[in-house]
């Protein structure tokens, strides 16, 4: 071995003993106690319900059926931008990553021809497409259809929602009606 390696294996343990002997000070040093008690108690009272009972129904919903009719048409087309990445809306349009969504206010779900759909949809085929469920669907499509394919976060507003399911409602040959 060289003069260089032997300086450099030097600082080496150097370094070492002296990182072990600051934690052997340190642990002298600073010896902390266990708490006796909590020093912050939380009260919870006991109200004879059971767990069950008391376990949250999950975030609620807002109705988009009443906001239908006043929904802004052009700014759920601009909304729809975030969509057509995946989607289109056009007749006769083609599936892309998200199948065609021309016509599907009122349609049946997981029923557009050529596009292969999600266990989870899949299990709703049979179902339609209403204002509710699309509504419900686009709160939060993950909550909707546990392990959809969809990768959206969905639109908090329902303002947003009522807006764009109104366009998507005129994208058909034949609108669904409005809800009274």
């Amino acid at each position: 071995m060289s003069l260089e390696n032997n300086k450099a294996f030097a600082s080496v343990l150097t370094a070492g003993i002296i990182l072990m002997a600051s934690g052997f000070a340190a642990n002298m040093l600073y010896q902390p106690k266990d708490l006796e008690e909590n020093t912050y108690k939380v009260e919870v009272a006991d109200s004879g319900a059971d767990a069950a009972s008391t376990a949250p129904a999950g975030p609620v919903i807002e109705p988009v059926s009443a906001l239908l009719a006043a929904a802004d048409v052009a700014a759920g087309a601009k909304g729809f931008k975030k969509c057509a990445s995946c989607h289109t809306i056009e007749s006769g349009g083609a599936n892309k990553l998200g199948p065609a969504l021309w016509g599907i206010v009122g349609s049946q779900r997981a029923s557009v021809d050529g596009y292969s759909y999600s266990d989870a949809l899949n299990a709703m085929n049979g179902e339609t497409w209403d204002y509710e469920a699309l509504n419900e669907f686009l709160t939060k499509p993950k909550a909707f259809a546990p392990g959809t394919k969809m990768g959206f976060a969905g639109l908090k507003k329902v303002g947003a929602r009522a807006d764009l399911i109104a366009y998507m409602r005129e994208q058909s040959d034949n609108p669904a009606a409005l809800p009274e």
